[in-house]
């Protein structure tokens, strides 16, 4: 795509214009760091575009702070662009449960998956963040088909999907795909997360 201009132009009869009003269904997945850091990015221009914006974190404790959720608050508390509305589903971090703390985070993720769609049928958000959702299909908690069938038939909102083990089917509906590969890591070296980097 040099200077932003498409390989192909399919014979859809529609006009640039009416190409670029479609929604995009993006994916983050593979191995490397930065899948849901670049969801962030893309939800920054979406708040900058005044879209109203709904990020659903699926895995990540309600307990852990982190940056992107405390800027993403604020500028959608700032009455200047979009606004922002933030859900965590469940504890987050289901592999460690401590004895006495369990919940049932399947039942968790399904009860998330039907607020999101009951979301997209009614129009409540422009763009959409749902942040290591590829997890709750991978662990079978929701099934991938009927995440397509509900993605492939919304009409006019964005939504990204971020986390490893991206299903195949996922993959085949998505508009825009990124398999970000891990080259190196600081935990390779046993550094653990960091303030400013990891949250």
């Amino acid at each position: 795509m040099p200077q932003g201009k498409p390989e192909q132009v399919p014979d859809d009869g529609l006009t640039t214009r009416q190409r670029r009003a479609q929604p995009v269904l993006a994916v983050h997945t593979g191995l490397g760091k930065g899948k849901s850091t670049a969801a962030f990015g893309m939800a920054l221009r979406a708040w900058s575009a005044g879209l109203r914006i709904g990020v659903f974190q699926f895995v990540k404790s309600p307990k852990w702070k982190v940056g992107e959720e405390a800027a993403m608050r604020a500028l959608g508390d700032s009455g200047k662009g979009g606004t922002v509305d933030w859900f965590k589903m469940g504890e987050g971090w289901s592999w460690l449960a401590r004895p006495g703390t369990e919940r049932d985070h399947a039942v968790e993720a399904v009860e998330g998956w039907a607020q999101i769609r009951r979301d997209l049928d009614a129009g409540t958000y422009d763009f959409y963040v749902l942040d290591e959702f590829t997890y709750v299909m991978h662990w079978g908690w929701v099934p991938v088909e009927e995440v397509v069938a509900t993605l492939t038939a919304r009409s006019g909102a964005h939504v990204v999907i971020t986390g490893r083990y991206a299903k195949d089917e996922l993959v085949e509906a998505a508009d825009l795909v990124t398999d970000m590969g891990k080259v190196k890591h600081p935990m390779d070296a046993g550094r653990k997360g960091q303030k400013g980097i990891e949250w």
